[in-house]
């Protein structure tokens, strides 16, 4: 069986070294030639979706209620985002720590802006939301919250007519958050307050999603349900979701006595290792992840 290893851009490893067995290891591996940098197009490189796109909102859905076939469905996760100089940016996504009580009551306040629209919100767990709008709806083009964290809010929004409710949207979300007395209670606590919501993932559930991988050991739910999701597959690989790792050792304890992998960083760079290329002795070890 071939271990894939979803790993994080090599820039979260700085400064970290190699120990000398696997920068032996590393030194003899096959590099290949460098893929699609970015979160989605490295899952992109296990799943296709059919028709193609990256309709997460209802994929998820699917995988927590079951009731998402119908219907158009759009991510419109709570968020934190922070004003500075250079304008809005997004601070915090996946992160605040709601409860089920806190979500109940945020909800409520925002309901009202989507139903005049006939847009319905709901939520499957505390921090995720879902915004369901009727079949056939069209929707632009929304950035995920990965690509946005840290930068500037605005330059992620859809422009043009077509994006014109949702910046609409956005803004009276943010001025029902700020003033909710939710927030004061979580800043009381040290909480980061929930003063914003994210759209993403928007679209209808594809016809078919497959996979070139057996299994998935991950912690993400949304890799989670597109894998539940999947037609079966008679590969033999198993895709272990490493994206959130800091720490290079644990890396080299996961692929401890694993013979065959293949190293897929989320900047396209990937390296495959094969237990022939112990011969490789001439090879010099490679003690830096970023040559």
């Amino acid at each position: 069986m071939q271990s894939i290893l979803l790993l994080p851009e090599r820039r979260r490893f700085a400064g970290q070294s190699l120990s000398a067995e696997f920068a032996k290891r590393l030194g003899r591996a096959v590099r290949l030639s460098e893929a699609q940098a970015g979160d989605r197009a490295q899952l992109e490189r296990y799943f296709t979706l059919q028709p193609s796109g990256w309709p997460m909102a209802v994929i998820q859905r699917r995988f927590d209620a079951g009731d998402a076939d119908k219907f158009v469905w759009l991510r419109a996760d709570p968020v934190n985002v922070r004003a500075d100089v250079a304008g809005v940016r997004l601070m915090a996504w996946d992160n605040l720590e709601l409860d089920y009580e806190e979500s109940r009551r945020f909800l409520t306040a925002l309901r009202p802006i989507f139903e005049e629209y006939g847009i319905e919100l709901s939520a499957t767990v505390s921090d995720r939301w879902f915004l369901r709008m009727p079949p056939g709806t069209a929707l632009p083009i929304f950035s995920d919250p990965m690509q946005v964290l840290g930068a500037d809010l605005f330059e992620h929004m859809p422009q043009g007519d077509a994006g014109r409710r949702w910046r609409t949207f956005l803004s009276e979300s943010q001025v029902i958050l700020h003033n909710h007395p939710a927030n004061a209670d979580r800043l009381a606590r040290g909480q980061q307050a929930v003063n914003s919501v994210w759209f993403w993932g928007g679209g209808a559930m594809p016809e078919s999603i497959t996979t070139s991988v057996g299994s998935v050991d991950t912690p993400d739910p949304e890799l989670q349900a597109l894998f539940a999701l999947s037609a079966p597959s008679p590969s033999a690989s198993n895709l272990c979701d490493l994206r959130h790792v800091r720490d290079w050792s644990m890396v080299e304890k996961r692929l401890y006595g694993e013979p065959l992998a293949l190293l897929d960083f989320a900047d396209g760079l990937r390296w495959n290792l094969e237990p022939s290329q112990r011969w490789r002795f001439w090879r010099r070890p490679l003690h830096r992840l970023d040559t």
